[in-house]
């Protein structure tokens, strides 16, 4: 099982960045995914989740209206466009499925925002 999660960077507040998550090793198609963040001193928390139809969509109240998370099935890939970045948004992102799996937790990317 293979979690690659890319696309992070440094940007200035109010820019966009789009995060992808490669997965390899599972039946991508069947899960539910997630992104999750973790800023330096705080815990892992939950951003953004789909169901595997895609049908449903859940946000954090903090990232609601700027954050809209996607999925290729077909490309075996999750998605993660962010808009409107605040300070408050930084942080490593990691994709898992949801529930998440212990193992399956990759090296996430950094998303840095600041002037």
């Amino acid at each position: 099982v293979q979690l690659v999660e890319s696309g992070g960077g440094l940007v200035q507040p109010g820019g966009s960045l789009r995060l992808s998550c490669a997965a390899s090793g599972f039946t991508f198609s069947r899960d539910a995914m997630s992104w999750y963040r973790q800023a330096p001193g705080k815990e892992r928390e939950l951003v953004a989740r789909i169901t595997s139809s895609s049908s449903s969509i859940y946000y954090v109240n903090s990232v609601k209206g700027r954050f809209t998370i996607s999925r290729d099935n077909a490309k075996n890939t999750l998605y993660l466009q962010m808009n409107s970045l605040k300070p408050e948004d930084t942080a490593v992102y990691y994709c898992n499925t949801q529930p998440p799996r212990y193992g399956y937790w990759g090296q996430g990317t950094q998303v840095t925002v600041s002037s």
